[in-house]
């Protein structure tokens, strides 16, 4: 049975482990074992750690995030997205893919029949009639090949034609980069042998305040998202409209803690995509959003390139049994999902998704983590 996750993250490897890599860029790498599938198949997992004491670990199962530790403005460090301790709980039906790479097309998907490049393409449909997060089995759901090579981990999935029912084979690899200066940064890359929808994203949990404080430490945070406008749905499905943050609970271009945020909301939390603003300081890669916990001090910022943010704030989290019999429930975590707009396959003013032969798909997303001293 696997150890529980970050268990290990600051302690040397046990004996007949694999040798932590020391790099100079002030990063180490390390790996060990995960237990399996429940199909034979080994699952395993691999640590980076900086000389910040921030660590991240992810496991070749759905190229999963299972775990970042961060230090607070106390020096305490504490771990800051849900998850599982073992293989039981990410192989179980109440998983809601914490910290799963999502593929091939995040979101949902909605009709999921059409005619594509004078094709008939059924997807898969595995929530009533709708294709959600790549189908029964997607990209969260397989063991992908893994490697390390200096201060990251890089995954590969060959995904075949026809897997749930869509054209094409695409090969995809995803990099976990942790730099010195505590960013995650998220790499991805897809590659196709048929015109076919890629839109491909990480669905981590995030709780500054600690994965285990649930709401009461989640609504006491406050977030700012970088986004005029968004893509209103009707039951769950992108409308093809584009509307106006301004005047709506979902202006959050100053920070608002979410508590009162969640006041303006007609809805029960936030699972809304954000149309977001370009960047005039370093375009093609936008600042995205910020969430700050008053109480520890850290802060989460990300940027991306991607046009699009989902802002999911685990308004349907059933309860749950995380890591260390930690409870989780509704509003325990906020996911931030750097996308294309969803449903855009069928939504022809939307970005384009398709990608085909010969021009790659290509996704980066930073997470950059730090923590605000009290004032003297």
């Amino acid at each position: 049975m696997a150890s529980p996750i970050c268990e290990n993250a600051e302690q040397q490897p046990a004996e007949g482990q694999p040798a932590k890599k020391k790099m100079d860029l002030g990063v180490n790498v390390s790996e060990d074992a995960f237990g399996d599938d429940g199909a034979g198949h080994a699952v395993r997992r691999f640590t980076l750690t900086n000389e910040y004491r921030m660590s991240v670990q992810v496991i070749t199962y759905g190229a999963t995030i299972t775990c970042i530790k961060v230090p607070d403005k106390r020096g305490n460090v504490d771990d800051i997205v849900l998850g599982y301790d073992d293989m039981s709980g990410y192989l179980s039906n109440t998983n809601p893919y914490f910290g799963a790479t999502i593929g091939r097309v995040t979101n949902r998907t909605y009709p999921t029949d059409f005619l594509f490049n004078q094709q008939h393409i059924s997807l898969t449909k595995n929530v009533g009639g709708v294709h959600l997060h790549g189908g029964f089995k997607g990209f969260d759901k397989v063991i992908w090949d893994a490697v390390m090579e200096e201060d990251r981990v890089i995954m590969t999935y060959l995904s075949r034609e026809g897997e749930e029912g869509y054209p094409g084979d695409v090969l995809t690899t995803v990099t976990y980069q942790l730099t010195a200066d505590n960013r995650l940064i998220i790499g991805v890359r897809a590659s196709v042998t048929k015109p076919t929808p890629v839109n491909i994203t990480n669905h981590s949990y995030f709780n500054l305040a600690g994965h285990a404080s649930g709401s009461s430490g989640l609504l006491n945070q406050l977030v700012s998202v970088n986004a005029d406008k968004y893509t209103p749905l009707e039951n769950f499905i992108a409308t093809g409209e584009i509307r106006d943050v301004a005047g709506s609970g979902y202006d959050l271009r100053i920070p608002q803690k979410l508590s009162e945020a969640f006041k303006t909301l007609d809805t029960d939390g936030y699972d809304i995509n954000f149309c977001l603003n370009n960047s005039i300081v370093q375009p093609g890669f936008n600042f995205a959003a910020r969430l700050t916990d008053p109480e520890s001090g850290r802060f989460l910022d990300v940027h991306t390139d991607q046009p699009g943010l989902q802002v999911y704030t685990s308004n349907g989290m059933p309860t749950i049994r995380g890591k260390r019999d930690a409870t989780y429930g509704k509003h325990s975590a906020i996911c931030f999902e750097t996308q294309n707009y969803p449903n855009a396959i069928n939504i022809e003013k939307f970005p384009n998704s398709i990608v085909k032969p010969g021009t790659d798909y290509v996704h980066y997303t930073a997470y950059s983590f730090g923590a605000i001293p009290d004032p003297f």
